[in-house]
């Protein structure tokens, strides 16, 4: 039986924008999916069976369920995998919670190209994992950026450019700070809105362009602040970060109501994460004593939490 694991991911500058050709600042969270593959002796089978123990967002997995189907066909074929002569039983599990906003699909593709790695023996290496995934992502994503699969597969901070060819590099951050992730308890189609917002790029290129060009410097700025350990500028940097991503149409109540929440109760920054829409709220949150205080005030409200920490 194969073993492998992903990371789930925070996007503390440029999503949305990175689907356009702007960097992204994405950090690894401490919570991963982990995945099982084993080739099934039973003849009169083919194809491949899920078993997924994933915690969820109540509804998120069959939401998706055709989609992880699709992705899992991608990276069966990408790695040559002859299903008929070869079936498989998948198994998912792990800590990380199946929601948006948090990478759960690409920690999930991930986890399963380390698995299927371990399973037959292939002997890729990280890059061949991150090409997998990346292949598993296009069955949730349609055309994804590449970010999600690239931190659940390298971890660690990273400053992110889609391709082709992707790039990226690590950011070596001085220390390890606190942050809170507030849920809103939504699922999010991540095709649909990033549509959506080609669309309103189209129709109002002027207003975009400004957009676009405030993000970026937002983005260059918040890497300085995030190497420096400046996290007061880094917070200044993502509540701009969330009004700009307001603007374009990819937040919601909910997002908006516990962003508020963590700023009023101590977060220096706060903004929504991913795709929008729902999904997973960030707050900048230095020191256990601001991230406790901050995580308490959005439980209090009714939403559900992730407390983690990111850098080095």
């Amino acid at each position: 039986m194969g073993y492998g694991h992903g990371y789930g991911k925070v996007i503390i500058f440029g999503e949305h924008f990175v689907v356009h050709g702007l960097p992204s600042i994405v950090c690894a969270v401490g919570m991963k999916t982990t995945a099982h593959v084993k080739v099934l002796k039973n003849k009169d089978f083919t194809g491949f069976e899920v078993e997924d123990n994933r915690p969820e967002t109540p509804g998120y997995k069959k939401e998706k369920e055709a989609q992880m189907y699709k992705s899992i066909a991608n990276m069966t074929n990408y790695c040559g995998i002859d299903l008929k002569k070869t079936p498989l039983k998948i198994t998912f599990a792990g800590d990380l919670i199946a929601a948006s906003g948090i990478g759960a699909s690409a920690a999930a593709c991930t986890a399963f190209a380390r698995a299927v790695n371990d399973e037959f023996k292939f002997g890729f290496d990280d890059h061949k994992i991150n090409e997998i995934a990346y292949e598993g992502e296009k069955g949730y994503h349609g055309t994804p950026s590449g970010v999600d699969n690239t931190a659940a597969t390298f971890g660690g901070c990273l400053v992110f450019t889609k391709g082709p060819p992707p790039k990226f590099e690590h950011i070596k951050m001085p220390s390890r700070v606190e942050i809170v992730m507030g849920n809103t308890g939504l699922t999010a189609n991540t095709q649909r809105v990033v549509d959506e917002v080609k669309a309103r790029m189209k129709a109002e290129p002027e207003k975009f362009k400004r957009i676009f060009a405030e993000a970026e410097e937002i983005i260059k700025q918040g890497r300085i602040a995030l190497e420096k350990g400046d996290y007061a500028t880094a917070g200044a940097l993502m509540n701009r970060n969330h009004e700009l991503l307001t603007e374009i149409g990819v937040s919601c109540r909910e997002l908006d109501t516990l962003v508020e929440i963590a700023r009023q109760n101590g977060a220096i920054g706060a903004k929504l994460t991913g795709t929008g829409r729902g999904g997973f709220m960030v707050a900048l949150t230095p020191g256990i004593e601001c991230q406790n205080r901050v995580a308490r005030a959005i439980e209090e409200n009714g939403y559900t939490v992730l407390k983690t920490t990111i850098g080095v």
